[in-house]
């Protein structure tokens, strides 16, 4: 395979979505979002970083403590963004399974809030879309209160996988891809 540095992609902007799950989603990198999905705003310079957690287990053969082979017990797939927008969505999105009202919000235990997510990365004429059926946030870091920072909602959100133990669906406009 040759060198293409037109092949290098940067992740210069984008969006994060989420809907109620089952709420359809596009089937294509740049086809609009459409009803029931909301745009989270704005995102943290940090952007969006897609990461997998692999148990892998090694088989010992008795001869000699060689490792014979390595399995993949199991795995789990996340999305980690911050979000620097106070919106309600967010608020909600970061107090699991409250509710904004009556400018406040009452913040409980969280409850389940399994949701549809979806990830636009922009690179100038070039797109690709991340699209988690099922997903939810299971990782809040601390929400910061401080003069010369955005109040900021650390979130990471689990892939859960389908009955066909499907956990994301990635499209691109790119080419390359066809």
């Amino acid at each position: 395979m040759a060198l293409d540095p037109d092949n290098v992609r940067v992740a210069l902007t984008g969006a994060v979505y989420t809907a109620a799950k089952g709420t359809t989603a596009p089937t294509n990198a740049t086809t609009a979002f459409g009803a029931g999905w909301t745009d989270l705003g704005w995102i943290s310079d940090d952007g969006v970083e897609e990461g997998y957690n692999d148990d892998v287990k090694e088989i010992k053969a008795w001869q000699g403590g060689a490792t014979v082979r390595r399995v993949i017990a199991s795995s789990e797939a996340t999305l980690k963004f911050t979000c620097i927008e106070s919106n309600p969505d967010v608020v909600e999105l970061y107090h699991k399974g409250d509710t904004v009202g009556s400018q406040k919000i009452e913040v409980h235990s969280p409850t389940p809030d399994e949701r549809a997510f979806a990830f636009d990365v922009v690179d100038g004429l070039t797109h690709m879309r991340i699209i988690v059926p099922r997903g939810e946030v299971t990782e809040r870091g601390p929400i910061k209160y401080k003069t010369d920072e955005a109040v900021a909602y650390d979130l990471t959100v689990t892939c859960y996988p389908d009955a066909d133990d499907l956990v994301l669906i990635k499209y691109s406009d790119d080419t390359d891809w066809a």
